[in-house]
């Protein structure tokens, strides 16, 4: 008896983590480390007092934490986004527990916090949790005009 439990709860836990890796591998997404930051957006390090974004497309960089609630509400939003725009806008995820030098050079004290960044000019920053309308409005007139 005590063997088919143990089996039991070993198949539900494979079951849970196949499911969570799927879940992962889905994912429109793109989560961002120091070093990647520096090539696929901007290299403050060589370039502190100018931006130059380095990619082909607008991009959206969501600084969040995995413990705030609001990060967690703006997530699928963020998902929903990468999807619906895949090829013309790019979204990317930095945890700032994770990215500590990335979180104090943005100064991203409060999070959620937001970075629009279009293809030519300043990146606009928005602070806080939003509604999905007006991610998409600024999306829609900031980043894709």
């Amino acid at each position: 008896m005590k063997k088919s439990i143990i089996i039991a709860i070993i198949l539900t836990i494979a079951c849970v983590t196949a499911y969570a890796q799927e879940k992962q591998t889905e994912s429109k997404t793109k989560h961002l480390t120091y070093n990647e930051f520096l090539h696929k957006v901007w290299n403050f390090e060589n370039n502190p007092t100018t931006f130059i974004y380095k990619g082909k497309v607008p991009a959206v960089i969501d600084f969040y934490a995995d413990w705030c609630g609001p990060c967690r509400r703006v997530a699928p939003i963020m998902e929903k986004l990468a999807e619906e725009y895949e090829g013309r806008l790019v979204v990317y995820k930095i945890n700032v527990d994770q990215e500590k030098e990335l979180a104090t050079a943005f100064q991203a004290k409060s999070i959620p916090m937001v970075l629009f960044i279009p293809l030519e000019g300043q990146p606009m920053k928005q602070v806080g949790a939003m509604p999905e309308e007006s991610y998409r409005k600024i999306v829609e007139e900031h980043l894709l005009k």
